[in-house]
């Protein structure tokens, strides 16, 4: 089937978190598995990291939760998303842990307690300076008052989420580091103590936000990708995701022939143009096709004008392709590399923009 192909390597997955384990200090490592694993596969990653002795994972959804659970894993789960009143019973039920981020959530933890004797696990998420979900901070007092009351509900953490960790400037996660940490004072001045506290994400840790806290919420550097290009390459970490797409056709372009949609590329000799078979709606990064180029048999070939919805042409000058071999879009495949980091660099958008688009069409193999 002439199919784009996902190569996901476990491997170095398992090696990128043996690598980052060392670095945490004894702190506790949450592996963020959210969107597929960022478009890397949640179940098979997550079995693999759950192997490697990693044992707390995050998701956005109750489904995304569901789905590890349902595949046996083992570890603890944390839901982002704002609280869904309806899914408490399904947390209980799965050992799931949910995400507290209002008063309002508060008291339908609060009234579930009270109608049926049980409390889902959860942490309560504060905010410091995202404008997303999160206490504000004046009601944090009022908060840990209701925590206080009501002995048996079952809140295990607080965290709060950065804006700017992976930037250059980090003033404004300075700014949030110090409002977190505000509201830890002020539970514990009310005599709270909580077991997990977290802030810091993938560039939490490059950036050594992370003071004050026992556990890291890690992401895209798992997978071998660092969040930005002004953050410090500081461990030896490999890609985990290759993206590949096979060569379906090729032919004869004249000198001066124009290629793909509005003819915004032209041949500058005659030469080989080769089709592959892979294009936007399969997670082509689109914008990429103006400075773009793949790799095949060893050698980078330029993207040929705009990539259509299912293909895209690539100019092979001299070189004759044969039909079924497949060229490298992104990742590495052992002696070819293009990084995610290149090709969000070059059309100025956020590498995890990058892999967490891949399409159903896309063909999933699993290295392990």
């Amino acid at each position: 089937m002439n199919h784009p192909k996902a190569i996901v390597h476990l491997n170095r997955l398992a090696r990128n978190y043996k690598t980052l384990s060392k670095s945490l200090d004894k702190k506790r490592l949450m592996a963020v598995v959210k969107a597929n694993a960022y478009g890397h596969g949640a179940v098979e990653c997550s079995k693999t990291l759950e192997d490697q002795g990693c044992d707390f994972f995050s998701v956005f959804t109750t489904e995304e939760a569901k789905e590890l659970r349902n595949a046996g894993l083992k570890s603890d789960i944390l839901i982002l998303s704002k609280l869904e009143i309806e899914s408490i019973q399904t947390a209980i039920d799965k050992n799931l842990i949910v995400n507290i981020s209002s008063i309002d959530d508060l008291d339908s933890i609060i009234f579930y307690l009270e109608k049926n004797g049980l409390s889902p696990r959860f942490h309560i998420k504060i905010e410091t300076g995202m404008n997303r979900l999160g206490f504000d901070l004046r009601d944090i007092s009022f908060a840990i008052g209701k925590l206080l009351d009501y002995k048996n509900l079952n809140c295990e953490g607080i965290y709060t989420h950065y804006a700017t960790s992976d930037e250059g400037d980090i003033s404004y996660a300075l700014l949030q580091q110090e409002r977190f940490e505000q509201a830890l004072e002020i539970a514990n001045e009310m005599g709270y103590t909580f077991k997990y506290k977290h802030i810091s994400n993938s560039g939490g840790l490059l950036n050594d936000l992370s003071s004050n806290t026992n556990m890291l919420r890690l992401g895209i550097l798992l997978y071998g990708i660092y969040p930005s290009k002004d953050v410090e390459k500081k461990y030896a970490l490999e890609p985990v995701l290759e993206f590949k797409a096979p060569i379906v056709d090729f032919r004869k372009a004249q000198k001066g022939a124009m290629v793909s949609y509005g003819g915004l590329y032209t041949t500058k000799k005659d030469t080989i143009i080769g089709i592959v078979q892979c294009g936007f709606a399969d997670g082509f990064p689109r914008p990429w096709f103006e400075k773009g180029y793949v790799y095949y048999n060893g050698k980078s070939f330029k993207i040929a004008g705009r990539v259509c919805m299912d293909q895209f042409m690539v100019d092979f000058e001299n070189e004759i392709p044969i039909i079924g071999d497949e060229v490298l879009i992104y990742g590495s495949d052992g002696k070819d590399c293009i990084s995610v980091e290149t090709i969000s660099n070059a059309i100025k958008t956020s590498p995890y923009t990058i892999t967490t688009v891949l399409k159903k069409r896309t063909k999933w193999v699993f290295k392990k």
